[in-house]
């Protein structure tokens, strides 16, 4: 556990062999939010949990907004960076070069993670996306995802995440490369038992070169 960057954050070792989880919270959240995730979706990995570094009423964010579901995409794109070079940083000053990384966010958590996947696909190339959305409207993205897998798991009565947006999000990081795996279920906002279940094997399906 550690604030040496100034970026506060938290940082679990986990044990040898396992992946990282950088574990993104939702609007409101803290770096705590989504540490009991960890162990459920992958036992004993380590995490890397920053803090969403923009205020909204009090709230902590990942990027600004014009209202609900109206995104400051230029925000999000400058913060989308600022979260590449932090995890540059985490992965030198951790040691943890060597080891896979799988970005876990939800909600504003999901789309902030997105956003880095899509436009810092070198540093972002897993992610396991509750209740996001695309975060991008009306730019073009040109980078090369073939290396990039994306788990998206949405609600069919989201209301803060609409069916279209999952929709164009999954087809443009597919129409770039990328593997996406969709899966969709009754309910609205938030993260489902059975979506837990689902993210697990779907982690453990994409590390499993570094537990050989």
């Amino acid at each position: 556990m550690t604030t040496t960057h100034p970026w506060p954050h938290l940082f679990g070792a986990g044990a040898a062999g396992t992946p990282v989880l950088l574990l993104l919270h939702g609007t409101g959240g803290t770096e705590h939010d989504l540490l009991p995730f960890v162990d459920r979706l992958a036992p004993g990995a380590g995490y890397l949990a920053p803090r969403g570094p923009v205020q909204e009423h009090g709230m902590n964010r990942w990027f600004r907004r014009f209202g609900e579901g109206v995104f400051d995409v230029d925000d999000v794109v400058r913060r989308a960076g600022e979260l590449a070079g932090f995890i540059d940083w985490a992965r030198e000053h951790y040691g943890i070069t060597d080891r896979p990384l799988v970005a876990v966010g939800f909600s504003n958590g999901a789309n902030i993670a997105l956003a880095a996947a899509l436009l810092h696909p070198a540093v972002v190339a897993d992610v396991v996306a509750f209740s996001g959305m695309y975060p991008l409207e009306g730019r073009t993205i040109e980078a090369d995802l073939s290396g990039t897998a994306v788990a998206l798991f949405n609600g069919t009565a989201d209301a803060m995440a609409p069916t279209d947006s999952v929709i164009r999000v999954g087809s443009i990081l597919e129409s770039r490369g990328a593997e996406v795996d969709r899966n969709v279920r009754e309910g609205g906002h938030g993260i489902h038992p059975t979506e837990m279940d689902g993210a697990a094997a779907w982690i453990s399906s994409h590390t499993q070169k570094a537990r050989q």
